[in-house]
């Protein structure tokens, strides 16, 4: 149903250990039919979620999370699953239910002394060595990029075989035990459709379901670009969402785009999502066949596996970037990160989102403007901080403005013009130049006004004519055009004070200058 022809759906890291993390605060994963009824629910709400932003063509909503804000929230993410899985990894039997970095040192230092289990930190810390020893080889070269793929294979399989023969399941290393072999029932009727649990099951699976979403997409754009196609958004949602609410009638908890298996799909040269049929007959086969040899295997193993999966994202390379560029995109970084780490991963998503709207409104509400200057035998107009070379017009001031002009942003656009022409007054008075006649507006950049914008507009038209000063724009918009005329505000400012460019006002009201140019 998507148009993705590379990701690889299935259960992944991220998704799992976060939905695991909300799950365990609300029930006890040993209350098995309970716990095992909350998942259910909760990726159904998932798929409903997923679907319904498919339906309702709301995929830009997920462009609402910023990179920055993505790669904060996936590093407090990898902080706090690994920690999470220090419980397997170092043989803990009573761990606690808490997520954040506080309450889980202190439940891991709190039995240091007599709650770890040297047997089990030994298979854990060896194998997690060979498991990130397997990922920078396949990262360094890449024609062994199947060595990471097999490598937690080969993992479950030497340990497991090791404990079997060496029976260390006795000296209080934890396994698995017993996997029921085959594939699960239909779980339609295990959902909860009412009761307490309802609300918790929505609000679980609205988190879940927006982190696989944009992982999916994430995972599915990043592909489709090395292979030169484009792929749809809301389709790419309408087919997870449908995904999803079949899957929790059968057994599935949230499922997403995996990027190392859609890695190994694309370096192996699928072309399809047939592969994806491919590997569900594996699985199965799997499932039916080979489950009662998981018997022995160590929990520690599978700590090791997950620790290693999610190290790569904790990507400081790409935080050290993001800081070098934009300092506010480093601060919504740093917040999603902290926030998961030290509160909640619902804190830390809320954070993110919260620092991304705060940036859209900034932005939004305090755009640039710019004093521009005619460059040097040219009849080009750019900014003077950006083009020292570039000189001012005496008599004249062109401020470019370098938005649209909304309700939200038209009286700080007037507010910041008067105060550019405020400056520039005391400039020329100071220098002995003329006073200034006109103020010329460059609006190519102002795609679209509204009404408040307009009653800016007459606000600034009116503040200059008291310092007998002619307001001017330069090349409006068809949009901005069609709604100045419609307004009136043309006959108010005048059909000659609205210019097709910046220089043919020059040449109308300061053409002296020009012939004195060198």
């Amino acid at each position: 149903m998507g148009s993705s022809r590379d990701i690889a759906i299935g259960p992944v890291a991220v998704v799992s250990l976060l939905l695991g993390d909300l799950l365990q605060n609300e029930i006890d994963h040993e209350d098995v039919v309970p716990y095992r009824r909350l998942a259910f629910t909760a990726t159904f709400f998932a798929g409903v979620t997923q679907l319904a932003l498919g339906c309702l063509r709301l995929g830009f909503l997920i462009d609402f999370l910023s990179h920055a804000a993505i790669v904060g929230f996936m590093g407090g993410a990898a902080i706090t699953i690994s920690l999470q899985q220090l419980k397997g990894l170092l043989g803990i039997k009573k761990f606690t239910k808490k997520t954040d970095i506080v309450s889980v040192m202190r439940s891991v230092f709190k039995v240091a002394h007599h709650g770890w289990n040297w047997q089990t930190i030994v298979i854990g810390v060896t194998f997690l060595a060979f498991l990130l020893l397997a990922k920078y080889i396949g990262k360094k070269k890449k024609k062994f990029f199947w060595v990471p793929a097999i490598a937690p294979m080969i993992s479950v399989v030497v340990s497991t075989f090791f404990v079997y023969i060496t029976r260390a399941d006795k000296d209080g290393v934890q396994i698995v035990k017993h996997i029921d072999k085959g594939i699960n029932p239909p779980s339609a009727d295990q959902i909860y459709f009412s009761g307490e649990y309802l609300t918790k099951g929505f609000r679980i699976g609205v988190v879940a379901g927006i982190i696989a979403l944009t992982e999916a997409i994430a995972i599915g754009r990043t592909f489709a670009g090395m292979k030169d196609y484009q792929i749809d958004g809301n389709k790419e949602m309408v087919a997870l969402g449908t995904m999803n609410i079949v899957g929790s009638m059968t057994s599935c908890y949230v499922a997403t785009g995996s990027f190392s298996r859609s890695a190994v799909n694309y370096m192996a040269g699928c072309n399809t999502a047939v592969s994806n049929i491919v590997m569900s007959c594996v699985v199965f086969l799997t499932l039916e066949f080979i489950t009662p040899l998981f018997k022995y295997t160590p929990n520690a193993i599978l700590a090791s596996i997950i620790i290693a999966a999610v190290v790569s994202l904790f990507d400081i390379e790409a935080a050290i970037l993001i800081y070098k560029i934009d300092k506010f995109d480093f601060l919504a970084c740093l917040g999603a990160f902290l926030g998961v780490v030290f509160f909640s991963v619902e804190i830390g998503l809320l954070i993110a989102v919260c620092l991304s709207f705060a940036k859209i409104i900034l932005q939004v509400t305090r755009p640039r403007t710019a004093i521009l200057g005619k460059l040097p035998r040219t009849d080009i107009y750019r900014n003077i901080q950006q083009y020292p070379d570039a000189a001012k017009i005496p008599g004249v001031v062109i401020i470019r403005v370098d938005s649209a002009i909304y309700f939200s942003n038209s009286n700080y656009i007037r507010e910041r013009i008067l105060r550019w022409v405020t400056d520039e007054e005391e400039h020329f008075a100071e220098n002995n130049l003329p006073r200034i006649q006109y103020v010329v507006v460059e609006m190519s950049p102002v795609t679209d006004i509204d009404t408040s914008g307009i009653h800016a507009l007459e606000d600034l038209y009116r503040a200059l004519q008291k310092r007998e000063i002619q307001l001017v724009l330069a090349n409006p918009g068809p949009v901005v055009i069609d709604k100045l005329h419609e307004s009136k505000f043309s006959e108010v400012i005048g059909e000659s004070n609205i210019f097709l460019s910046v220089a043919d006002a020059i040449h109308t009201f300061a053409p002296k200058t020009l012939t004195e140019e060198p």
